[in-house]
Parts: C-alpha cells; sequence; structure tokens
C-alpha cells in the first residue's frame, strides 16, 4: 500500500452552514466506502489556510488515489490535491542506498 495526502479545499456554496461540514464528510467516506473499499484512512484534519481539509490515506497505487479525488471532486464538489507520501524511515533508507560522493 502507498500513502497519499489529500488537500482539500470545498467550494464555498455547498457549506452554508456548520451541519454542511459534517454532511459532506459523510457523503464523501460514503462514496469512498463504496467505491474504493479498500483504501485505508488513516488521519483526517480540519486546516486553517487555504485549504479546509488534510486527510491521509493509504490505497494500492495511484489510480486507486485519483479515483478517491475524482469522487471527492465530483460528488463533493471540492478542489483536491493529491500528494503521495512516504514514512520518514523510510525516506532514510532510501537516501541510505544513494552514493555519498
Amino acid at each position: 500500500m502507498q500513502t497519499f495526502v489529500m488537500l482539500t479545499r470545498v467550494v464555498p456554496e455547498i457549506l452554508r452552514t456548520p451541519a454542511a461540514m459534517e454532511d459532506f464528510e459523510k457523503r464523501a467516506v460514503s462514496h469512498i466506502e463504496q467505491e474504493c473499499p479498500d483504501v485505508k484512512w488513516l488521519h483526517s484534519y480540519a486546516l486553517l489556510g487555504p485549504f479546509d481539509y488534510l486527510d491521509i490515506f493509504q490505497a494500492q497505487d495511484i489510480d486507486m488515489a485519483l479515483k478517491v479525488s475524482a469522487l471527492i471532486r465530483s460528488f463533493g464538489r471540492a478542489h483536491c490535491e493529491i500528494w503521495g507520501a512516504t514514512e520518514w524511515e523510510n525516506f532514510k533508507n532510501i537516501i541510505h542506498t544513494l552514493p555519498t560522493q
């Protein structure tokens, strides 16, 4: 499984009330669970700044991550950016395989 970070900015028109945020989450989770049952959600955060949410999840491959993004964009009417990520220990293992000069 690969780890992905998804930043989401919701279209303001769909968040007319605070309760609409929770409704957005429920609809998004429902679609993802139905269409991408193998995706494993690790963390979700509300953000201050240009994005509303940051989610960290694992998917089999980039195609499945793109499917998650497409579901959020189409059913949630939101802008998403998905970035690949690896744990710091794994990154250190990778750089230790590089030539020293």
